[in-house]
């Protein structure tokens, strides 16, 4: 399981942990995993929340840039 969430095998997690700044990098990674996936989530939470309320960012962009062609 560990080898599918952080791309190590369990060889290369041993070998890891058996020095001490390499526990350190394996925190550093599940940390950014972590943080990665609430960001993600939020943003599509937030999407989700916008496309109710008929907010649609990328329309305004499109539309701003689709008229600053015309002059």
């Amino acid at each position: 399981m560990l080898s599918d969430i952080m791309g190590l095998t369990d060889n290369d997690y041993i070998y890891n942990q058996s020095r001490a700044h390499s526990a350190d990098m394996l925190f550093f990674k599940m940390r950014a995993w972590f943080w990665g996936t609430c960001a993600t989530l939020s943003a599509f939470f937030i999407g989700n929340i916008m496309g109710v309320f008929d907010i649609n960012v990328l329309g305004w962009i499109l539309d701003t840039f689709w008229h600053s062609w015309e002059v």
